[in-house]
């Protein structure tokens, strides 16, 4: 079995020699946004020092500390299965609000409520809080161990087509013969419209992430959760490549001109951001990785409008 390196979702590479330098309280606390939002009553001052997304991570943060269990494939979900310190609480339902989630204490639950308020001020205000902080830089992690995506094993001896989009008719790298043998490893995040998310090592090195048609796959395989995916219509900010291996190469399979219109799906994490989205290549339905940043979804309307469709996925009305 071929171990997958550079894996997505999964490392913040840190140098060994560095990271014997920086004491265990200081790592320990750069793994959370408000290393002590558990412990602590927040004041509304220094809850204006994040930006207005990094506030809707660290509100959902105070949640995962106590297993919340987030919808595959949401932003939260990516972000926080990269924290050795959450485990998901398979007992719990994620169908159910948030506010139903009944596990914190007062002082937690207060201080949901006071990000929430100062989130709502800043939109008031007509204002994301640029250069306030953003989510910290994610953890380092063991290269082996594969976060989010779950290593499957499936019967030997097939070749199963590989698309860049649930749907045959989705473009297809390799000058369409891209391809994952059940011989090898196999990680798989989710499925969308009986179509599996995957991720592989191909022949010559590359990382590569598409879908596979459940349909085709012969013998037995695990039960895998829907996508929790939102679709936000947006514009890329500059002249960006599109790839369909942000943890090795970063091969592009297509360059996008600025202002050119894409549909934005998820973002995933390694030692960078990752916004996942759908485009067309060769005239055909592709989906791939921009760098994070590299979209116009950075007003207040746009990042809402990605929270209420995560929001309807987890209510089970998306």
């Amino acid at each position: 079995m071929k171990k997958l390196i550079g894996i997505l979702l999964v490392m913040a590479f840190v140098l060994p020699c560095a990271a014997a330098l920086v004491p265990a309280q200081a790592k320990a606390d750069s793994l959370y946004i408000i290393p002590d939002s558990d412990t602590r009553e927040l004041t509304r001052d220094e809850l204006w020092e994040y930006q207005y997304d990094t506030l809707m991570f660290a509100f959902n943060e105070i949640y995962a500390r106590h297993g919340y269990k987030f919808e595959t494939g949401s932003r939260c979900y990516n972000w926080f299965t990269q924290m050795p310190w959450y485990k998901a609480n398979e007992d719990e339902n994620s169908k159910n609000h948030h506010t139903s989630f009944s596990q914190c204490s007062k002082l937690e639950n207060k201080n949901v409520d006071l990000i929430k308020e100062v989130r709502a001020e800043m939109k008031k205000q007509g204002t994301t809080n640029p250069k306030g902080k953003g989510l910290p830089t994610p953890p380092s992690r063991n290269l082996d161990h594969i976060t989010g995506f779950t290593a499957i094993k499936l019967k030997a001896g097939q070749k199963l087509a590989v698309y860049s989009a649930p749907d045959e008719n989705s473009y297809r790298a390799a000058n369409g013969k891209a391809q994952v043998s059940t011989n090898g490893a196999i990680y798989a995040m989710g499925k969308e419209n009986g179509w599996l998310l995957v991720m592989y090592e191909t022949n010559n090195g590359q990382c590569r992430f598409g879908y596979v048609d459940m349909t085709k796959i012969k013998g037995d395989y695990p039960a895998m959760p829907d996508l929790a995916i939102v679709r936000i219509s947006c514009q890329t900010t500059a002249s960006v490549g599109v790839t369909d291996d942000p943890a090795k190469t970063g091969k592009a399979l297509v360059q996008l001109p600025a202002g050119t219109t894409v549909t934005y799906l998820t973002t995933m994490y390694n030692s960078g951001a990752w916004d996942y989205i759908e485009t067309t290549i060769e005239g055909k339905v592709a989906r791939g990785f921009v760098p994070s940043g590299s979209l116009d979804i950075d007003d207040l309307e746009e990042l809402d409008a990605v929270d209420a469709m995560e929001q309807m996925a987890e209510e089970g009305e998306g």
